[in-house]
């Protein structure tokens, strides 16, 4: 039997969503004014609920309800991680002898 979830839902059971400090269950609702955790990558992002629509929108629109409280030292680690994989050599299929070597002096 396959069950099926959603990214939200199995970032809940894994224990990498919080609201208010506290552990959630994916059955629970959000509530405006509420703090929201997530731990991503090492990263953990906040956000304030602002308000909650009255029906489905657009990920364009959801800037509207929410706003990003998320500390300025979990931005620079983000954007430190941006950068060095956008410098990370890129490999298509199995490595060659050269890719390794080069793969090497990038770890050092």
């Amino acid at each position: 039997m396959f069950k099926t979830r959603t990214l939200a839902t199995a970032a809940i059971r894994e224990g990498r969503v919080l609201i208010g400090g506290v552990l959630i269950k994916a059955s629970r609702e959000v509530k405006p004014v509420e703090q929201v955790s997530v731990r991503r990558n090492g990263i953990t992002r906040e956000w304030k609920v602002i308000d909650l629509p009255r029906s489905r929108v657009g990920a364009a629109l959801v800037d509207n309800y929410i706003e990003e409280i998320t500390c300025q030292e979990e931005l620079n680690k983000m954007e430190v991680m941006r950068i060095e994989r956008k410098e990370a050599p890129k490999m298509k299929g199995r490595p060659t002898k050269r890719n390794r070597r080069d793969w090497n002096k990038w770890m050092r």
